[in-house]
């Protein structure tokens, strides 16, 4: 007996799949190959993506290799996250025009027609992080309507890995390799000596988009060949991290060595912030046109590495790289709990590949956790 909204679709009916978001007017969002890097951009067919390519990543270390069996999803996350789709690197807020004296202000209208994105190729770790930042803008007293706007439009494509990359840790963070809830449909791609594509159903409009496309009902071993890939790039994870009282054990250790040590190598260049999925940090810029009759004001992607970032009246609150280092990990993995009720991270690894000199946070979590660990035993020995 099959698996209820469980279909399986062969290679060409992907494409089939994408046209038929693009008749539907989305655009169509998906992963692609360029300068050496698997990118997130607008694809309008399945010959653009990464076929027959597969990554290497270590920390600091990234390149594509090629494959001979001509998957479509073999890469794991590049540099790029979908959450530029919701929250823009670049949004203007407010545009102020010179009145005689005095500038009148008028809020950016909202377009007729704005884009609604399709995004294919969603992985586990970054669907989790969909989800967290859909607390961050709209979960609580104070929403963000263009990061709304944009959300409530989108159509996702999951993909379930079926390869670990090399400095991901989803399954110990419980967000992968295994998409679970929320997409619309999601796909688990089989290469092993035939190739076809497992597709579920998330939501109705999942299953009314896949009626569009040449399918039939997925057979349990089928799915069963699909699943156990996916188990099998859960237990091949390279790292890991104990996600459970990382909020105590930062909290009690906020003058541990370890920070020195970390800040010795930590550039403050912003990559491990800018990479990563669920950073929101933002500022705000004020701009006259050189008439001076016309001010923009712009909310810009910004990090808690840079040292304006935490600059107040007097001074920076954190003016060295340990006191930065040591805000970002805490805050990911403690504060944020107090906020938001889980952690920051997805164990999508992409501020440990893309570190210029391979910060791992895996690492430097694990040494400050077994000092916790340590010290905790001793005193219960002394007790």
């Amino acid at each position: 007996m099959s698996t209820p909204r469980m279909y399986r679709i062969e290679p060409d009916a992907l494409n089939e799949l994408i046209q038929s978001l693009r008749q539907q007017n989305y655009t169509v969002i998906g992963p692609t190959p360029r300068g050496g890097a698997i990118v997130l951009d607008e694809i309008t067919s399945t010959k653009e993506l990464p076929i027959g390519l597969i990554d290497e990543q270590a920390p600091a270390q990234y390149r594509l290799k090629e494959r001979t069996d001509g998957s479509f999803f073999a890469c794991s996350v590049g540099p790029h996250s979908w959450k530029r789709y919701f929250f823009p690197p670049v949004l203007k807020l407010v545009t102020s025009h010179k009145n005689g004296e005095g500038f009148i202000s008028e809020e950016i209208p909202v377009p007729e027609k704005e884009e609604q994105y399709a995004l294919l190729g969603v992985r586990a770790c970054d669907l989790s992080a969909i989800q967290i930042q859909d607390k961050v803008f709209g979960g609580g007293a104070y929403q963000d309507p263009a990061y709304l706007r944009a959300r409530n439009k989108a159509f996702i494509i999951a993909v379930n890995c079926i390869h670990a990359g090399g400095t991901c840790f989803c399954s110990s963070v419980r967000t992968g390799p295994r998409a679970r809830v929320g997409f619309d449909l999601a796909l688990s791609e089989v290469v092993d000596g035939e190739h076809f594509l497992i597709v579920e159903v998330g939501t109705e409009r999942g299953e009314k988009l896949i009626e569009s496309v040449t399918r039939r009902p997925a057979e349990d071993s089928e799915v069963e060949k699909a699943e156990h890939l996916i188990r099998a790039a859960a237990q091949s994870t390279g790292r890991s991290l104990e996600p459970d009282n990382t909020r105590d054990i930062l909290y009690q250790n906020t003058e541990h060595p370890r920070w020195d040590t970390v800040a010795a190598r930590c550039l403050s260049c912003a990559n491990c912030t800018m990479v990563c999925p669920t950073c929101f940090c933002a500022t705000v810029e004020d701009s006259t046109d050189l008439a001076g009759t016309t001010a923009d004001r712009i909310r810009k992607w910004d990090s808690c590495f840079t040292l304006d970032f935490s600059y107040i009246h007097g001074g920076s609150v954190r003016p060295s790289s340990r006191a930065r280092y040591r805000h970002w990990i805490t805050h990911k993995l403690a504060s944020w709990v107090d906020q938001f009720g889980t952690i920051g991270c997805v164990g999508c690894g992409r501020c440990i590949t893309w570190c210029p000199v391979g910060i791992d946070i895996t690492e430097e979590f694990r040494v400050i956790r077994e000092t916790y660990l340590m010290n905790r035993g001793t005193r219960s020995n002394k007790e």
